[in-house]
């Protein structure tokens, strides 16, 4: 017998909570294979199987809080431990395994690391269909990329559970696959499986019966979200908060002024994408939480331009990748981090956390929204490596691929509204972080400079700090720092 336990859930976190169990007593496992993901105060984490075999007995269900190195679960030896879940799930077991021509239930596959939901774009097959195996059946679409589901098996789609529009959790059944000509006398196998749950009550999870128990709520008045209908945490979180929330909707029933007639058929309602919602959450999130404020510089990138055109063609050759703005404007607010630290720093509760290391974040515009790609220890890199790790995530964010795990630990961001002309702008914190940089479009401008006038490529420059943690001095100090080390490079060579 194998056990499976809370791995290392990284620096500072001593707890997480068992979100979601993809596979159930009795399932064949793979080694490497997910068993369960792990929620944090920081990350969501998923837990794979230490060994092949058999999963045996689940001993921290969902919605459960465990430690690092508590025990979840236990995995049998693949030969020995078959025939015990078969034996104490006959009825329900018996039948498929019996059967070529079995019902095959269709899963959420994998949504990756964090991501614990998705939402049914399209559906490709209708009821009744002929599928093969590996054939597309439908699309899920994340938070961060699209996910299409093929058949595990071939038939005939003979129930589409999840129809488009319907958001399921990582572990929903979308739909059902019956054989060709077995799916009928399949399909009664399902009854005898119910069985055992309507047989016996479904018990809700422990931090939601404790935190019931707190708020003195009756679990007859919540709603369960959880497998069979179990009650979760956050449903009684969400009952707890329903009362005081509850005159809102009155209000929030006619949000928008009456249309005319005229322009209401002319109007094109769309549901916000899983992505849109969670930018409009998390930015309308750091603005009531930050004591968000902006300060203003310009450089002149007369220095900078000169320097890339002189070596832009020799530096592609030797590095395989073009040399761009971003990795002077990397450089120099690495350097300019050093001296003001705390802009590089974050709140933590009643603590001040500081970073001895640069992680820095490069806000990036894709087709279905803003991502925010993180290159790690940006602080010990050259401008090589640093064009090139911006080349491959600005690639891989186009393309919807990159993972949730590129995309967390910044410390800084740096976000560039100049490729699309913008003169000048306030960006937005990206939380936790105390400070972003806003670059915009470069402009010839009259400058008086020694007493002539002169025309500059000019570029404004935009920080936006916590006030909570930076003060004017630090802010307006690191944003001249780095207006020095852009007007004459050499600074950044000489680590002035």
């Amino acid at each position: 017998m194998t056990e499976v336990r809370v791995p290392t859930l990284g620096e500072s976190v001593t707890e997480a909570t068992v979100a979601t169990w993809f596979k159930k007593p009795g399932d064949a496992v793979a080694v490497d294979e997910m068993l369960c993901e792990l929620e944090t105060d920081k990350v969501t984490v998923e837990v794979p199987a230490p060994a092949a075999g058999v999963l045996g007995e689940i001993v921290a269900g969902e919605g459960e809080t465990v430690g690092v190195d508590a025990l979840l679960a236990t995995i049998n030896a693949g030969e020995g431990a078959a025939p015990a879940p078969a034996a104490a799930a006959a009825p329900a077991a018996a039948a498929p395994a019996a059967s070529g021509a079995e019902a095959v239930d269709v899963m959420v596959p994998t949504l990756g690391e964090s991501v614990t939901e998705a939402t049914v774009s399209t559906w490709f097959k209708a009821v009744g269909d002929t599928v093969a195996q590996d054939e597309m059946l439908c699309e899920l679409e994340t938070d961060k990329v699209s996910v299409e589901v093929p058949a595990p098996a071939a038939g005939v789609l003979s129930e589409i559970l999840a129809p488009e529009g319907t958001t399921v959790d990582a572990t929903a059944k979308l739909a059902i696959i019956g054989g060709a000509s077995g799916a009928a006398a399949a399909a009664p196998a399902p009854a005898p499986a119910a069985a055992p749950a309507a047989s016996s009550d479904v018990e809700n999870a422990p931090s939601a019966n404790k935190l019931m128990a707190e708020k003195g709520i009756d679990p007859a008045a919540v709603t369960g979200t959880g497998r069979d209908g179990r009650i979760m945490k956050e449903d009684v979180m969400k009952a707890a908060l329903a009362p005081a929330a509850a005159p809102a909707p009155a209000a929030a029933a006619a949000p928008r002024a009456p249309v005319a007639a005229e322009d209401a058929s002319r109007e094109e309602r769309v549901k916000m994408t899983r992505l849109r919602k969670t930018i409009a959450k998390r930015l309308k999130d750091s603005q009531n939480t930050a004591a968000m404020l902006t300060t203003y510089n310009e450089v002149d990138m007369t220095e900078v331009m000169a320097l890339r055109s002189q070596y832009k063609d020799q530096f592609e050759k030797k590095h395989g990748v073009r040399l761009g703005f971003m990795s002077f404007f990397t450089k120099a607010c690495c350097h300019a981090l050093k001296e003001v630290p705390e802009v590089n720093a974050e709140i933590d509760g009643t603590d001040i956390v500081y970073k001895n290391f640069v992680h820095m974040g490069v806000a990036a515009g894709t087709p279905t929204g803003l991502v925010v790609p993180v290159i790690r220890d940006a602080d010990s890199m050259s401008f090589a490596e640093i064009e090139k790790a911006i080349s491959e995530k600005g690639k891989r964010a186009r393309d919807g691929k990159l993972s949730m795990a590129e995309m967390q630990g910044g410390t800084f961001t740096i976000s560039n509204g100049g490729v699309y002309g913008s003169l000048m702008s306030s960006p937005i914190l990206n939380p936790p972080q105390s400070g972003i940089l806003g670059m915009h479009k470069i402009q010839d401008r009259p400058m008086a400079i020694n007493g002539q006038v002169v025309i500059r490529p000019m570029m404004y420059l935009a920080l936006s700090y916590d006030h909570r943690i930076v003060d004017g001095k630090g802010a307006v100090t690191f944003l001249v720092r780095v207006k020095e080390a852009l007007e004459d490079p050499r600074r950044l060579l000489m680590d002035l």
